[in-house]
């Protein structure tokens, strides 16, 4: 089975847990294991997981490393996003960057101009479904 890594932000705001939560099911629902399930947690608050930073981070590069794709929901800025972003290019990992223009919010130009990454702005699930649905077909 295919391993996906989302990322969303934790730190940076939890207003789209919600979201994150349909874009994991969906993915699950398309055959995709989801190494980062407790990202779309509502229990978890924007004071982050209560484990170390360094366990955080050796756990989450792992994941990055073991992922065949990773998905990206950047509406609400992160760092750890972004990093998460950078460190998956760096390791030639096909990502999709998900964006809802209608947030009123930009985009980093870091992340938004790195080559080689699927752009997919969207304004509802069904959008966002269509670009998931896509992106993954690519890589089964």
């Amino acid at each position: 089975m295919k391993k996906l890594y989302f990322a969303g932000s934790i730190t940076g705001g939890r207003a789209d847990a919600a979201l994150y939560q349909q874009i994991m099911h969906y993915a699950a629902s398309l055959g995709w294991t989801i190494l980062t399930e407790h990202i779309s947690s509502t229990e978890l608050s924007d004071k982050g997981e209560d484990y170390t930073v360094q366990y955080i981070y050796e756990r989450d590069m792992s994941w990055i490393d073991e992922a065949d794709v990773i998905i990206a929901e950047l509406t609400t800025p992160s760092l750890g996003v972004g990093y998460e972003v950078a460190k998956a290019e760096t390791l030639g990992k096909p990502i999709l960057r998900l964006f809802r223009p209608s947030s009123g919010r930009r985009l980093s130009a870091m992340v938004s101009g790195m080559p080689g990454i699927i752009i997919a702005e969207y304004d509802d699930v069904p959008g966002m479904q269509a670009h998931v649905a896509a992106f993954l077909k690519m890589h089964v």
